[in-house]
């Protein structure tokens, strides 16, 4: 049986009668990418495929398409056609979390590469770093693999009066995130992210085209008093994306909290 044989066979056997007909079929679509039977960047058939092989006007066809692209996991071009989507990897945006965990959770595996492990004297620290991490700087470049991807370069620059074994550290076992939380816990932290184009040594490291974009995360964490770290976590933005969540609540007033 083909594929859209099948696909055929599901339209018709698992959805609900009384659902739209686009909807249905949207419906089978997404279940035929999630279980793996059509993979990233294998195309699809053509709506013109789909509307005769299950009876549906163009149009309807094209609603359910649209739409799957408009959600990410449809890429269509113009006079080649429609392939499923590169999927991407998802990123804490108002969570601090330790990119090892990200990675394992989604079934992937965990690798890094350290580029750069040592002190700087004051002289070579960049000017987005703060005097606030003090005289003591340790400066860590580490690339991050997902299943042998690279998936993020993360520049790091620490407070060493705070964290005093950061350079004595295997950040091939344990990731920079995890040992300063188990030495300096976060009690509250600042973050950016914009979107840039890599530095020819950035672009080397991740497996990049230089002209490909970027999201870059600068996060600044503090342990009590101390400023321990700024880092920045460069991301190729076709294959990484960040996420996070809110909620909102009203004592006297109305604030904004972001969840942790």
């Amino acid at each position: 049986m083909s594929k859209i044989e099948e696909l055929t066979a599901q339209y018709l056997r698992d959805q609900a009668p009384e659902q739209p007909a686009y909807l249905k079929l949207k419906g089978a679509l997404v279940d035929f990418i999630n279980a793996g039977i059509w993979l990233p960047g294998e195309p699809v058939p053509s709506e013109n495929e789909l509307a005769s092989a299950l009876s549906l006007s163009r149009m309807t066809v094209n609603r359910a398409v649209r739409e799957l692209s408009q959600d990410g996991l449809l890429t269509r071009t113009r006079g080649v056609g429609t392939f499923v989507a590169e999927r991407k990897r998802t990123s804490a945006l108002l969570e601090v979390r330790n990119i090892a965990d990200e990675i394992t959770e989604r079934g992937s595996s965990h690798t890094s590469r350290v580029q750069t492990l040592g002190p700087l004297a004051s002289s070579d620290v960049p000017a987005w770093v703060s005097q606030e991490l003090g005289a003591d700087v340790g400066h860590s470049l580490i690339v991050h693999y997902d299943d042998g991807t690279p998936t993020q370069l993360e520049d790091r620059y620490v407070n060493l009066a705070v964290a005093r074994n950061y350079l004595h550290q295997d950040f091939t076992r344990i990731t920079p995130n995890a040992y300063l939380n188990s030495c300096a816990p976060i009690t509250r932290g600042t973050h950016t992210v914009e979107a840039v184009l890599p530095t020819a040594q950035e672009s080397a490291l991740l497996s990049l085209s230089p002209a490909e974009p970027c999201l870059r995360l600068q996060r600044s964490t503090w342990s009590g008093d101390s400023l321990v770290s700024q880092v920045r976590l460069l991301h190729p933005g076709s294959r990484s994306r960040l996420e996070g969540s809110f909620e909102t609540y009203s004592t006297a007033g109305t604030n904004y909290s972001p969840t942790t």
